[in-house]
């Protein structure tokens, strides 16, 4: 029996179908987890998220055993889910951070991008980092992946479709020079690395889905180097 999954839904006064219905999943299924059963790791965040406790209160040894913070592994981009992407969004209370060359996919998407503009107005400190069209590093990917010129005109759209959303109050736009080894997608203490593969491009490489557990933890290496990458950045619109 898992007592602290029974008594976080009891204080927060929730049915085995309320919670059902929030997660999409069956109330026998709810009944499972309630009596011993391990959900999925997705599954854990949004019952922790909906019952306002910490995950590692509810299923301790899950958490122990996945000190390193790695959630999932996507084989490539197109794998993972559009939910994930819009929940990923959707759950960010203080950090939205993206380190991409482009992005292109991203910025073409008017519903994420609404996520993100709604998560912005209520407060979310949003920090997008593209690569420098004119830069060598976004040349030499170009090359790798055998589209040459087409990615800096890539970036430049994304440039353009990203605008109205670097015109909201919190949202702030910069260009980098750096050699990317991975695009960055966090919403707090969840990220979502997109991994660069030599010759491929960036929708057939994987994706790996981590949370920040601590100082140690792969997703606080990831963000270390967000910020240092931000911070030798140049803001749009500055030369």
């Amino acid at each position: 029996m898992n007592r602290a999954l029974q008594q976080a839904l009891a204080n927060k006064r929730l049915q085995d179908v309320d919670v059902a219905t929030a997660l999409g999943v069956d109330p026998k299924t709810v009944q499972r987890w309630c009596a011993g059963r391990q959900p999925r790791q997705r599954h854990r965040w949004a019952l922790a998220d909906l019952l306002d406790v910490a995950e590692v209160d509810l299923w301790p040894a899950a958490v122990e055993s996945a000190a390193s913070g790695t959630a999932t592994v996507y084989p490539d981009r197109s794998a993972v889910p559009r939910d994930v992407w819009s929940s990923l969004f959707a759950s960010a209370q203080e950090h939205i951070d993206v380190l991409v060359y482009s992005g292109l996919f991203l910025v073409e998407d008017g519903r994420l991008l609404t996520t993100i503009a709604d998560r912005a107005k209520a407060g979310v400190r949003v920090r997008l980092a593209f690569g420098d069209p004119e830069s060598p590093g976004v040349a030499a990917r170009g090359v790798e992946e055998g589209i040459n010129d087409a990615l800096g005109a890539k970036v430049r759209s994304a440039l353009i479709l990203a605008e109205p959303l670097l015109d909201l109050p919190g949202v702030e736009g910069r260009t980098h020079q750096t050699v990317l080894y991975n695009s960055l997608y966090r919403a707090d203490s969840d990220l979502l690395v997109n991994t660069h593969v030599h010759g491929v491009g960036a929708s057939r490489a994987p994706v790996l889905r981590l949370r920040q557990t601590g100082a140690a933890s792969m997703a606080s290496t990831y963000l270390a180097s967000f910020e240092r990458i931000w911070t030798s950045a140049t803001p749009l619109g500055k030369t």
